[in-house]
C-alpha cells in the first residue's frame, strides 16, 4: 500500500493512514436529513467522501462505506426539544412521515447520480434501527452515565466530563460552560443544558413513535449514528466523516456516548470538509441562502446567471481542498466550467496525439506528482493542477513541440484517464452544456472543413464558420498547421 496521509480532525494534525485490519476500510459519513431537495451544501460532503472512497479503492483496500440516512430524531435547531424535521414536513404536507422520507431520499439519490457519486456499500436508515439503539440506551444507564427524567433518558455530560474530556474534537471547553450554566432556569428536564437526549419520551401530537423501557418515544439524534456505525463496522472503525458543522455537538455526542456504551473510543480518524459559504456565510436552508442542487442544474434561482451541468458542480468543489471554505458565484462556477472543458477535450485529444520515436515529457515525475497530491490529504487542487500541466503538454504534442512514443502515450492516456475520471469522479459525457460526448468530434470534422475552405481561398465561408462557431460559444484559434478551439459557456 501507499503511504497515505489524512489529516485527523481528532489531533489536529496529519497521521499516515494505518487501517485497524489491512486490506480492509470501515468508512462511516453522516448522511442527509430527508425532509427537504438537496442543496449545494449537501454536494459538498457527498463529493469529498465520494473522493476518498474512490482513492482507498484505488491504491488498493478493500472499503465498507457506510453512510446513514437520517429518517427520525433530528429535531428543529438540533436541539432536544422542538418538532422533528421529517414530522413537520409531513403535517405541512398531511402525508405519511415516510413518504416524505421516500420523496427526498429518491431526490437526493437522483442528486448523487448527477453528481457522478458513487452508492455506498450500505446506506442505513435511524428508523430501520431502533432496536439497536435501545440496546445502547441501556448499556450507558446501566454504566450510570445516563439518567431517566419523566420516561426521556439524557446522557450525563458532567459525570462523563469528570474523566473524559468531552469537547475535545471539538476544542470546546465545558468545566466552563457548566460552571456558568448550572443554575440557570429553564433546564426542565435535564440536569444541565449541555446533557443530551438518548432517548425522548413522545408528546402526544408526535407522529413518529416507538416502545422503549422508559417511555413511548423516539430516539435522539446523537444515538443513531453510534448505534447505525457500529453494527456495519465494529466497536472500533477507521474512518468518520462529515461536515464540520457537525462537530459540535452532533460528532462530540457520539464519541461520549460510544466511549461509554462500547469502552473505548470507536473512530480512529476524524475528517471534517469545510462549508461552502455565499458572500462569505455559510449557504443553508437553515439561512435561507441555499440553492438547490435541482435549481443550479436547471438555473432556475435568482443568484444564478445561467444553467450549470452537474460536473462543473463536482468540478468546482474539487477544486478546492476539502479541508477550506469555499465560496459559492457565478463567476467562479462559469471559471469551473472553462476549465473542465478544457481538461474534458485533453481526455479526448489524447488517444488521437501523433507518435514518436522518442518522449520528450517526464511521464514518470508527472504521475508521481499526482499521486503525492493526492496522498496528501487529498489535495485536489494541487492534483488539478499538475493535470493542466498536462494538458499543456498534449496541446504541445498535438502541434509537435513535445513528443511520445506509442508506449508512453498508452500509459499517459490510462493515467489521465484515471486520475480525471476513476479518482476525481469527472464524467466524459456532461448531462447539458456544449462539452458532450460527440462536441470533440464534431469539432474536429468542421475544423477539417474550414481548413480545406481555406486552402481554397474561399475566406468567406472560412470566416462564417469561425463567426457562426463564435456565436455558439466556441473559439476557434488559428495556428500555423491547423486550428484549435475552447467552450466559452
Amino acid at each position: 500500500m501507499v503511504e497515505f496521509i489524512v489529516y485527523n480532525t481528532l489531533t489536529r494534525r496529519k497521521e499516515i493512514f494505518e487501517p485497524l485490519h489491512p486490506p480492509f476500510v470501515g468508512l462511516y459519513v453522516c448522511g442527509p436529513t430527508v425532509y427537504s431537495d438537496a442543496h449545494l451544501g449537501h454536494a459538498r460532503p457527498a463529493i469529498t467522501f465520494d473522493l476518498l472512497f474512490r482513492y482507498l479503492r484505488y491504491i488498493g483496500y478493500k472499503v465498507r462505506y457506510v453512510r446513514n440516512i437520517t429518517d427520525v430524531g433530528h429535531l428543529e435547531n438540533d436541539a432536544d426539544a422542538g418538532r422533528d424535521k421529517v414530522a413537520t414536513q409531513a403535517l405541512l404536507e398531511q402525508i405519511e412521515p415516510m413518504e416524505v422520507v421516500q420523496r427526498y431520499s429518491d431526490n437526493y439519490h437522483h442528486n448523487m447520480d448527477q453528481l457522478n457519486v458513487l452508492k455506498p456499500s450500505i446506506e442505513p436508515r435511524a428508523s430501520g434501527h431502533i432496536p439497536e439503539q435501545l440496546d445502547m440506551v441501556a448499556k450507558i444507564l446501566d454504566k450510570g452515565f445516563a439518567y431517566i427524567s419523566n420516561g426521556s433518558v439524557y446522557f450525563d455530560v458532567e459525570k462523563y466530563n469528570l474523566n473524559n474530556h468531552y469537547g475535545k474534537l471539538s476544542g470546546r471547553i465545558v468545566e466552563d460552560l457548566l460552571a456558568s450554566t448550572r443554575d440557570l432556569d429553564g433546564q426542565e428536564e435535564k440536569k444541565n443544558m449541555y446533557d443530551f437526549a438518548l432517548w425522548k419520551k413522545a408528546l402526544p401530537e408526535h407522529i413518529m413513535r416507538w416502545n422503549s423501557p422508559w417511555s413511548i418515544g423516539f430516539p435522539g439524534w446523537h444515538i443513531e449514528c453510534s448505534a447505525m456505525s457500529t453494527k456495519y463496522l465494529g466497536d472500533v472503525f477507521d474512518i468518520h466523516g462529515g461536515g464540520m458543522d457537525l462537530m459540535f455537538p452532533h460528532h462530540e455526542c457520539e464519541i461520549a456516548q460510544s466511549k461509554i456504551a462500547n469502552g473505548n473510543d470507536s473512530v480512529r480518524y476524524w475528517m471534517h470538509n469545510n462549508m461552502i459559504t455565499i458572500n462569505g456565510q455559510k449557504m443553508g436552508k437553515s439561512l435561507g441562502n441555499g440553492i438547490l442542487l435541482d435549481q443550479l442544474f436547471s438555473g432556475n434561482h435568482p443568484l444564478l446567471e445561467k444553467p450549470y451541468d452537474p460536473m462543473t458542480i463536482r468540478f468546482f468543489i474539487l477544486q478546492a481542498h476539502y479541508r477550506s471554505t469555499l465560496d459559492f458565484s457565478n463567476e467562479a462556477l462559469q471559471a469551473s466550467e472553462k476549465g473542465l472543458a478544457r481538461l474534458m477535450k485533453s481526455v479526448a485529444m489524447l488517444p488521437g496525439l501523433p507518435v514518436s520515436d522518442e518522449t520528450t515529457i517526464n511521464l514518470a515525475e508527472w504521475k508521481a506528482n499526482c499521486y503525492n497530491a493526492l496522498n496528501d490529504d487529498l489535495n485536489t487542487p494541487i492534483l488539478i493542477a499538475h493535470l493542466f500541466d498536462m494538458v499543456r503538454l498534449i496541446n504541445l504534442m498535438s502541434e509537435g513541440r513535445e513528443k511520445i512514443t506509442t508506449a508512453d502515450l498508452e500509459t499517459l492516456v490510462q493515467q489521465f484517464r484515471q486520475f480525471t475520471l476513476d479518482i476525481l469522479g469527472l464524467r466524459e459525457d456532461p448531462e447539458s452544456g456544449p462539452d458532450s460526448q460527440m462536441l470533440p468530434k464534431l469539432m474536429e470534422l468542421i475544423l477539417d472543413l474550414r481548413q480545406e475552405a481555406k486552402k481554397n481561398k474561399d475566406f468567406a465561408l472560412s470566416d462564417r464558420i469561425r463567426d457562426e462557431l463564435g456565436k455558439l460559444g466556441i473559439v476557434v484559434k488559428d495556428r500555423k498547421d491547423g486550428a484549435d478551439w475552447e467552450t466559452l459557456k
